[in-house]
Parts: structure tokens; sequence; C-alpha cells
């Protein structure tokens, strides 16, 4: 199974981290991390090869390149890490798959939310490269995703065993 194949590889690298995290902890930086690399990778070449920075005409609004950017990535960011979420990271959540698919919907519309204006204010306020103000709002992001998913998204009820 595809799973316990990518928990097997994380978890060979784990015994250095013991001292230092927990192993969902490490889980979940290896996931996010990975789910993190893929999404600036398809964000900069949304952004430069394929929106060439330049607007993207819908017929009823334009985008701005990097805006573009940022919402296709986001969407196989959220297919993507909720997978990794659900079943590699947050095992123990004994909540329904369909609440924590909604719970992590809401989390990632917020964090899609808070990632589409501070990047707005980056790139259009201060006159930062797109790139580089995208990657100093995943810093951001990923301390209030890890956070929300933990404690919202995945969390283990007690006394629930909801599939």
């Amino acid at each position: 199974m595809p799973k316990d194949k990518i928990i097997a590889f994380i978890d060979f690298f784990y015994p250095p981290f013991r001292r230092f995290m927990p192993e969902q902890t490490f889980r979940y930086a290896a996931c996010g991390g990975a789910n993190t690399v893929l999404g600036l990778a398809l964000f900069k070449i949304l952004l430069v090869y394929v929106f060439k920075l330049e607007n993207v005409e819908l017929g009823f609004y334009t985008l701005k390149p990097h805006n573009a950017a940022l919402f296709i990535s986001f969407c196989v960011n959220f297919a993507v890490g909720f997978l990794l979420m659900r079943y590699v990271v947050f095992v123990d959540s004994n909540l329904r798959g369909r609440i924590q698919l909604f719970r992590y919907l809401l989390s990632f519309v917020f964090n899609l939310t808070l990632n589409y204006f501070i990047l707005k204010v980056f790139v259009e306020v201060f006159g930062w490269w797109p790139f580089l103000s995208q990657c100093i709002t995943t810093v951001i992001i990923v301390t209030i995703s890890y956070l929300s998913q933990k404690h919202f998204s995945f969390k283990t009820r007690k006394g629930d065993t909801g599939s």
C-alpha cells in the first residue's frame, strides 16, 4: 500500500530527531515540507513558464499572474495535503473522513485567504518579487496550518470511534 511505504520512508529518517520532536510532528514536517516544495515549484512554473508574468484574462475578470499561480498551486496542494495529513500524519484521528475533509477545507480556505492578502501586500504594496514573497508567506502559513490541523481538522475526540 502506498501510504505504508510513505510512512516507512519518513520514519526511516526519524531516529536522529526523536529527542527533539514527537513522531507526528516529524511526519507533519516531512509531509508538509514535501507538499510545500511541490506548491512552491508549481507556483514558480505557473508564474514564469505558463503565465509568463502576464495577467490572466478570464473574460469576466483579470487575474494578476501571481494570484493565478497561487490559486492553481493551492488546489493541487489541497488534494495532496489532505491525503498526506489523513493517511500519514494524523492517523490516530477518530473523526469521520467527511468531517476531517470539511474541517480541512475550512482551514485551507482560511490559509488561502490569508496567503492571498499577505502575498498581495508583499508584491503590490512592498514591490517584492512574487516568488520570494510566496516563500516568506509560506513560513507564516505553515505555522498556522499545523496548529489548525492538529487541534481542529484532525483532532482526536475522546470516546468516539468514528471512521
